[in-house]
């Protein structure tokens, strides 16, 4: 797969994808960035060759600073609001890091507002960085509202309190707080610590069975289910897995390794990178 653009830097390392957003001066998304995103994500969700995406920013003040508000003033208001029955492409392109077939990771080390916001929540995990990572929905005070899932979205992660206090006091939310709050997994100290870290996370996640990846994910995401119907979901899922070949071999792997022994056992992190990394050389 081609991943070439101007706002974009994309690497591909074995099976993690980053992607560097870099939109001078403060990554606005502007037209040019939201429409390479879109075909980004777009294509990563077909691209069997991935297994988690990383999102960051070449910028060290600023994830995605929010949608263009130039921009904005351009959308046709000469007539009456509709509803529409289909999804724009903004709540698409959101759609798809939440629920393609890989994790979808935010190193989130400056500010994300607006549109940027709604896009790195959309994303499966967040990190950030103590004292400089910080998020704000600003829209109602422009007169709009976040209207790229954020009102949607974040109800989910923080809870109808704390979205309504994002979303209607636009104020800026530190990384303390965001962590706090759920909405951030974790927050590091350093520049240092965090990319450490997310890039041991998406190597330990690329290690494992696609097919498991892209069940496990969408178990999680059938939470917002009736308890239930979640639950056959699960089971459905749980069974997908069990059939296919990557379970039958890691599972065995996962034996001959020490699975089921005490030493084993005891240090099951570390158990489960290798046999990951037997089970990717056989």
């Amino acid at each position: 797969m081609v991943y070439e653009y101007n706002t974009l830097k994309v690497i591909a390392d074995s099976e993690v994808l980053e992607v560097t957003i870099n939109n001078p001066p403060v990554n606005v998304m502007s037209l040019e960035l939201y429409s390479e995103l879109v075909d980004l994500t777009a294509k990563v969700e077909k691209d069997d060759s991935v297994k988690v995406v990383i999102f960051q920013s070449a910028n060290p003040d600023f994830f995605i600073a929010h949608f263009d508000v130039e921009a904005i003033l351009q959308f046709p208001v000469d007539s009456p609001a509709e509803r529409d029955s289909k999804l724009s492409d903004f709540h698409l392109m959101c759609e798809r890091v939440r629920t393609m077939p890989k994790a979808t990771l935010v190193k989130m080390a400056g500010r994300a507002g607006g549109g940027g916001n709604e896009f790195a929540a959309s994303c499966d995990m967040r990190f950030g960085l103590a004292n400089k990572t910080v998020i704000n929905q600003m829209e109602v005070a422009l007169g709009i509202l976040p209207g790229g899932t954020g009102t949607q979205r974040l109800p989910r992660l923080v809870g109808r309190g704390r979205a309504m206090e994002v979303c209607l006091g636009c104020d800026d939310i530190d990384a303390k707080t965001a962590e706090s709050w759920g909405y951030l997994n974790r927050v590091f100290d350093s520049v240092t610590e965090l990319d450490e870290f997310v890039a041991s996370l998406a190597y330990r996640i690329s290690l494992w069975p696609l097919e498991a990846i892209s069940r496990c994910k969408s178990s999680i995401n059938n939470a917002e289910m009736p308890w239930q119907e979640g639950l056959v979901e699960e089971a459905f899922l749980f069974q997908e897995t069990l059939r296919t070949s990557s379970a039958q071999k890691n599972m065995r792997v996962a034996l001959d390794s020490g699975l089921q022994t005490t030493e084993g056992e005891m240090n099951m992190g570390q158990l489960c990178v290798e046999f990951g990394e037997s089970a990717r050389q056989k």
